[in-house]
């Protein structure tokens, strides 16, 4: 009888390394399908749809309102309804929105299809996050949160290497195509996470706080579900603001300041930067898992000040790049270091941001902050572009280098200093198993099972 109860319970919920496994994959698949067209979108708007650079320019701008727009409700919706369907109508907006924009042709028409798919994107980013934290244990969160990051950056990285062969910029058809194809993938995943089955843990809804008496007979005011709730966490504050100078720095420069420094100042040939994202993508597949192994027993914050330092060091080539650039070999050597320095900082970040944003939120908020940790996400890279191409534009690009390498700097001081916001626990000063309630050997088969997802 009680074998027959499990079976009937799995079949009812799942395990949670099927649901992380099916999540993963749809996640993989929806970063191939954005690898075909992100690295072309400007120059689809700018010059395939013959729309200007300052439309093309405006595209980035409404993704970022769209965020804006559509993070705070998707942060409530999580919380109020789950992550599973959120997801889903997240993906589907974004499946539209890469359809619209791929057949648009005019101005309006191609904004259109950025707001919806910046929605869209913007959804199910922090929906993504929920159901990893809902499917994962304290003891394996940071190796299902790299997982993650490794197959996006795998999954982009093929889609670019097959989009780039198919891509002609004389032949819009050939650019419809690839937006189509994202669309495509987008409803794939809607499909493969609208049909998984939750692990009874992360099936239930997580009831809102019940009002508790206080003195003088009166209910004391249950804690609500809004960002104003977030804003009073001063830990959660200060990780915003380091999770935005990080996005601004690294993410928000990755294929526009730096690509126009190495193009107009060091002279790299396009096709250079192009291995460049290659090999930036291969150092995060090679390094992640055991970069999750290295900062497993270490504190997150040492992990992040760590992720500054490397940055620098990236930002010192690109200054050694720009002085020597009349040496071509040296030169390229020099910018191909950048994309590698980058991506080792982008590995020790993984398993680091994640994490903390999960223990920080209270469990009826979890939706809530990984929608906010998102919001801040999407603005600074959004803000990057514009900073780093109006420095390296105006001829300004060792101050554009002085004023980045800085930045870093300021990531390894608010790292150290975001140390006594965190307890032990939040910042992995202590072992995780110690931390999970409930029977060891159940924690070790979530270890087990989440590790073979």
């Amino acid at each position: 009888m009680t074998r027959t109860m499990r079976q009937t319970d799995d079949r009812q919920y799942g395990t949670a390394a099927g649901t992380l496994r099916r999540v993963q994959l749809g996640n993989a698949l929806s970063a191939f399908g954005s690898g075909f067209t992100t690295p072309y979108m400007f120059v689809y708007v700018s010059q395939v749809r013959g729309l200007g650079s300052m439309t093309a320019w405006l595209v980035f701008t409404v993704f970022a309102l769209a965020a804006l727009v559509a993070l705070p409700l998707g942060g409530r919706g999580i919380d109020r309804y789950g992550a599973r369907p959120v997801l889903v109508a997240g993906a589907v907006v974004a499946a539209a929105g890469a359809l619209a924009f791929g057949h648009a042709t005019g101005a309006a028409h191609v904004l259109m299809g950025a707001f919806l798919f910046g929605a869209g994107v913007a959804t199910v980013q922090p929906a993504l996050a929920t159901l990893i934290v809902r499917c994962s244990t304290a003891a394996t969160r940071a190796h299902s949160f790299a997982l993650q990051f490794t197959l996006v950056n795998l999954g982009m990285g093929v889609g670019a290497l097959i989009g780039g062969q198919i891509v002609d910029v004389h032949r819009p058809g050939s650019l419809t195509l690839l937006f189509t194809i994202e669309a495509v993938m987008f409803l794939v995943l809607a499909a493969v996470t609208g049909t998984v089955r939750l692990p009874r843990s992360a099936s239930v809804a997580v009831p809102a706080p019940v009002a508790v008496p206080a003195a003088g007979g009166r209910a004391a005011a249950a804690p609500r579900a809004d960002f104003r709730s977030l804003l009073r966490d001063k830990a959660m504050v200060r990780i915003c603001v380091l999770a935005a100078l990080i996005f601004f720095t690294c993410y928000g420069q990755f294929e526009s300041g730096v690509a126009a420094y190495a193009t107009d100042v060091v002279g790299t040939a396009p096709s250079v930067l192009g291995l460049a994202l290659g090999v930036n993508t291969l150092t995060i597949v090679l390094l992640q898992m055991i970069v999750v192994r290295m900062t497993a027993s270490r504190r997150r914050s040492t992990a992040i000040a760590a992720t500054g330092v490397v940055w620098l060091a990236a930002w010192a080539a690109a200054a050694v790049a720009g002085l020597v650039r009349a040496d071509a070999a040296v030169a390229t050597v020099a910018m191909l270091s950048v994309y590698v320095l980058f991506g080792v900082g982008e590995a020790l970040l993984a398993p680091t941001l994640g994490p903390i944003i999960a223990d920080l939120a209270p469990a009826h908020l979890l939706g809530t902050y990984n929608a906010a940790y998102s919001l801040v996400k999407q603005v600074a890279v959004a803000m990057g572009p514009a900073a780093g191409v109006l420095l390296v534009g105006a001829g300004l690009s060792g101050a554009y280098v002085l004023a980045l390498g800085g930045c870093t700097v300021l990531i390894v001081v608010l790292a150290l200093r975001l140390r006594r916001q965190l307890t032990p626990a939040q910042d992995n000063a202590v072992q995780p198993a110690r931390l999970v309630a409930g029977p060891p050997a159940l924690e070790r088969i979530d270890r087990a099972e989440v590790l073979a997802a």
